[in-house]
């Protein structure tokens, strides 16, 4: 508890500093004076300082249509603020620099066309956020039995179906996978985004999806928040197939799930994976939530391990630093050694619901 009082004590200190910067900044660039008006801006901006962990309250307790309205404006506005503070900071420096060489710049032509950049590159990730594509890849797996080549896995991931995407998002995904015919369909973690929704109408649309091998899934660190019960009591009562730690051979080739808590740590997820006697001499494909220890995955002889959680950082300038923290491995097809590794942006998004510098994806496998 003590933790996550902390954690929200973090995030609201730095939302409040932002909107204090965001309002100085007007204020000084837009050259407001009247009282009501300076009033009526910090009242304002008070507010949004304090809307997302307000209705982050609301939205993990309470699933109304009140309560998504809420928590959607909360969120986007988030994308709006993040926008505004880049906007903010480049005004700063812009304005340094014209004193610096002693230039002429007028400072409310300046904020306007930044702050209506942002609001239009608000305006495209609200947009780009909800167009999914289709990534399609070739693999050839070594050993792979002639019964599965040719067909097709589907992996999606990061669906995080909660206040701000629903039912409505869950069917349109359901419905692009089932256009694909694929033989077999993964789903990668975050499902659900962890708030209070009704866990069986939300994955209702993927009960009707048909694949010959069938549909599996694995949890990521959103079903992982509390008890990851209810969410796999829901995906299963919905007909698919929960790999928890587990593995299945179907025609030859090995399909194994790893849960996202248990396998964080390394030493943990090596044991994981060497009870399950996984064999070298045979393909198989580890579906695991986060890019993370990779090493383990190539010694233990997987032959392609499938992820997400990522996002690729899912909005301008976080895709840096997903890049650092997994080294690279963040976003698409890459070696490992012998070890192929794709790891998908995700078909949904979390917190603000926009897209940035990067693209939603429904993963389409042709095995060669």
């Amino acid at each position: 508890m003590m933790r996550v009082i902390l954690f929200i004590s973090i995030v609201q200190s730095i939302l409040f500093l932002g909107h204090w910067f965001l309002y100085r900044t007007l204020v000084r660039f837009f050259g407001v004076t009247h009282p009501s008006r300076l009033l009526t801006l910090k009242i304002g901006l008070a507010l949004l300082s304090v809307s997302l962990v307000l209705t982050s309250f609301l939205a993990f307790r309470y699933s109304n249509l009140l309560v998504r309205c809420l928590y959607t404006a909360a969120a986007s506005w988030l994308g709006i603020f993040y926008l505004f503070i880049l906007a903010s900071i480049l005004c700063w420096v812009f304005y340094g620099l014209a004193k610096l060489f002693h230039l002429h710049l007028d400072g409310k032509i300046l904020i306007e066309i930044l702050i209506g950049i942002a609001l239009v590159a608000s305006l495209y990730g609200f947009i780009n956020g909800g167009v999914i594509r289709i990534t399609r890849i070739n693999l050839r797996l070594p050993n792979l039995p002639g019964q599965w080549k040719g067909k097709t896995a589907v992996w999606v991931s990061d669906t995080h179906l909660g206040q701000v995407r629903n039912y409505g998002f869950a069917q349109h995904i359901a419905t692009q996978v089932k256009n694909l015919h694929p033989d077999i369909v993964f789903i990668g973690g975050d499902l659900y985004d962890g708030q209070a929704v009704d866990l069986d109408k939300v994955i209702e649309p993927f009960s009707r999806i048909s694949a010959p091998y069938g549909i599996y899934f694995i949890t990521g660190n959103h079903e992982e928040f509390y008890d990851n019960t209810q969410y796999l009591q829901a995906v299963r009562r919905a007909g698919i197939r929960v790999l928890y730690n587990e593995k299945v051979v179907l025609d030859g080739l090995q399909i194994i799930g790893v849960d996202y808590r248990d396998s964080r740590r390394e030493e943990q997820f090596r044991t994981i994976l060497q009870k399950m006697g996984i064999d070298r001499h045979q393909p198989s494909i580890l579906l695991k939530h986060a890019p993370l220890q990779l090493q383990v995955a190539k010694e233990e002889g997987i032959s392609l391990q499938l992820s997400g959680h990522t996002h690729q950082g899912q909005v301008f300038l976080f895709r840096f630093i997903t890049s650092k923290v997994y080294h690279g491995y963040d976003y698409g097809l890459k070696w490992f050694g012998d070890l192929l590794v794709y790891t998908s942006s995700g078909a949904g998004t979390w917190g603000p619901p926009m897209r940035l510098d990067t693209q939603p994806e429904i993963v389409v496998i042709t095995l060669i």
